[in-house]
C-alpha cells in the first residue's frame, strides 16, 4: 500500500443502507494483501441494473459477459475481484468466470444471466480458480448468519493501488418518498475517458425502470467518469453498473417527464461526479488535482476534445507538479487537439489570473499570483476560445516521479 493521496478526502462519507441489497466481502487471496480481495452482493428480486463498460478492444471476459448480461436488465448478485484482472487469459481466464457463474447461482438460487462480474488488477494472469472458490465460500457463509459489509469496506475490498477507499452518496425526493443514491469506485492508474472508472458500482432504492436508468446512467457518465483522465490509458475492465432495488416503493421513473426523474437524475450525477473526482484526486503520485475549463468553443464536444489535449498533455501535468506557469504549453496542447480554434482570439488563464489573450502575453504580466496558484494543492487552468458557446470541464492530476515509481514495479 502506498502513502494516503494528499489530495483525499479527510474521512470516508457516512452512507446510508440500501434495502435490498446485502454485502460480504472475503480473502480469496490473490495477492499478498493482508485485507479482503473480494466482494459479493446480493439484490432482492426486482432489482434492476444499467451499467457502461471499456471501449479497450481488449475486453476481460467479465466485461464481455456484463456487456451480455446487461441485455436482460436484471440483477441478482455482483461478484467483484481484486489484484487479479483476468483479462488477456483466453479459456482459463473465461473458464474462471464460468465457474464464478455457476457457483453463485447454485449456492443463491438466481440465474447466470442475473449475475455480474468485475476483475481488476494485473493483466494477463488467469484467476486462479481454487482461490476463488474459496472467497465465494467465505462469503456465502457471511451473509448465511447476516453478516452484511459496510459501505467503507466493501469500497476497501476493491481498490488495487488505491490510496484510499472511494464512496459518495445522494438523496432525492420523489412524489412523498426520499431515495438515496450511493457509489463506491476504485481507480488511480490507467485512467482515461470512454470509461476511466476502471470499476464503479451504484446503488439505489428508487424505482427505475432498466431502459431509463441506462440513459440516466450515461448522461451522468458523461459529466464525470468521461470527463477525468489521469494518464491517457483506457483499461480492460473498466466497469460502471447501477443496481436499483425499487425498496423505496416510489412512482417508477420510465422517462424525463416522470415525477422526481430530475431530482434524482441531479442525484445521480453527483454521486458519479463525486466518484470520479475522488479517482483523479487518487491518480497515481498526484499531489495536485487540475481542472481544465475550455470556453468559447464553437460547441460542447470541441470544447471537451480540447479540455482533455491540455489534460493530457505530459508537460502541462509536468509544468503544474513544478508549479512552473508556463501558459505556453497549454496553448500548444489547444493547437494539437485537431478542433477549431484561433490563436488570435484565444486566451489562457491559470486561476483567476489571465496570462495571454488575443495571441499574446497580456501586457504588464505579473507571474507572481500564477505562481501562488500553483503553490497549492488545487489548480485551475482556464481557456477561452473566443469562437462560440461551447464549454467543457475535465478533471486530472499532476504527472509526478511517484507516477514512475508506482507503475516501475506494479507487478512486484
Amino acid at each position: 500500500m502506498h502513502d494516503r493521496s494528499p489530495l483525499a478526502p479527510d474521512k470516508f462519507p457516512k452512507l446510508p443502507d440500501i434495502e435490498g441489497i446485502r454485502l460480504a466481502t472475503a480473502r480469496a487471496g490473490y495477492k499478498s494483501w493482508d485485507r479482503a480481495d473480494m466482494l459479493l452482493g446480493e439484490f432482492a428480486e426486482g432489482t434492476v441494473v444499467a451499467g457502461l463498460t471499456t471501449t479497450s478492444k481488449c475486453p476481460s471476459p467479465e466485461v464481455e459477459w456484463c456487456r451480455s448480461a446487461l441485455a436482460g436488465g436484471k440483477a441478482r448478485a455482483l461478484v467483484v475481484n481484486a489484484g487479479n484482472s483476468n483479462a488477456f487469459t483466453g479459456r482459463r481466464g473465461k473458464a474462471a468466470c464460468d465457474m464464478i457463474l455457476e457457483t453463485v447461482a447454485g449456492e443463491l438460487g438466481v440465474a447466470q444471466d442475473e449475475i455480474f462480474l468485475a476483475s481488476t488488477g494485473v493483466i494477463g494472469v488467469p484467476l486462479p480458480e481454487d482461490k476463488a472458490k474459496d472467497g465465494l465460500r467465505q462469503a456465502f457463509n457471511k451473509l448465511s448468519v447476516g453478516s452484511d459489509a459496510s459501505w467503507l469496506h466493501a469500497a476497501s475490498t476493491i481498490m488495487t493501488t488505491d490510496t484510499f477507499a472511494k464512496g459518495a452518496g445522494a438523496t432525492a425526493v420523489i412524489g412523498d418518498r426520499t431515495v438515496a443514491v450511493v457509489g463506491i469506485a476504485k481507480g488511480s492508474g490507467m485512467i482515461a475517458p470512454d470509461m476511466a472508472t476502471m470499476l464503479a458500482f451504484v446503488f439505489t432504492d428508487a424505482a427505475v425502470s432498466p431502459a431509463y436508468l441506462k440513459t440516466m446512467l450515461a448522461a451522468a457518465t458523461d459529466l464525470s467518469f468521461h470527463a477525468i483522465t489521469v494518464d491517457s490509458d483506457t483499461s480492460t475492465s473498466d466497469t460502471l453498473l447501477a443496481f436499483a432495488t425499487g425498496a423505496a416503493k416510489n412512482a417508477e421513473i420510465t422517462g424525463p417527464d416522470s415525477p422526481g426523474a430530475d431530482a434524482f437524475q441531479a442525484a445521480l450525477t453527483q454521486v458519479c461526479r463525486d466518484l470520479a473526482q475522488q479517482v483523479v484526486r487518487d491518480g497515481e503520485g498526484a499531489q495536485k488535482l487540475i481542472a481544465v475549463t475550455v470556453e468559447g468553443a464553437t460547441d460542447d464536444a470541441s470544447a471537451k476534445r480540447i479540455a482533455l489535449s491540455i489534460a493530457n498533455s505530459p508537460l502541462v501535468k509536468t509544468a503544474v507538479a513544478g508549479e512552473d506557469a508556463n501558459w505556453g504549453r497549454v496553448v500548444m496542447a489547444v493547437g494539437k487537439a485537431g478542433e477549431p480554434a484561433d490563436r488570435d482570439r484565444l486566451s489562457v488563464r491559470f486561476g483567476n489570473t489571465v496570462v495571454a489573450k488575443d495571441g499574446m502575453v497580456v501586457d504588464g504580466y505579473d507571474e507572481a499570483p500564477v505562481a501562488a496558484h500553483l503553490k497549492g494543492q488545487e489548480i485551475e487552468i482556464g481557456v477561452d476560445l473566443g469562437l462560440g458557446t461551447g464549454r467543457a470541464t475535465v478533471w486530472t492530476c499532476d504527472l509526478t516521479h511517484g507516477y514512475i515509481s508506482i507503475n516501475a514495479d506494479y507487478r512486484s
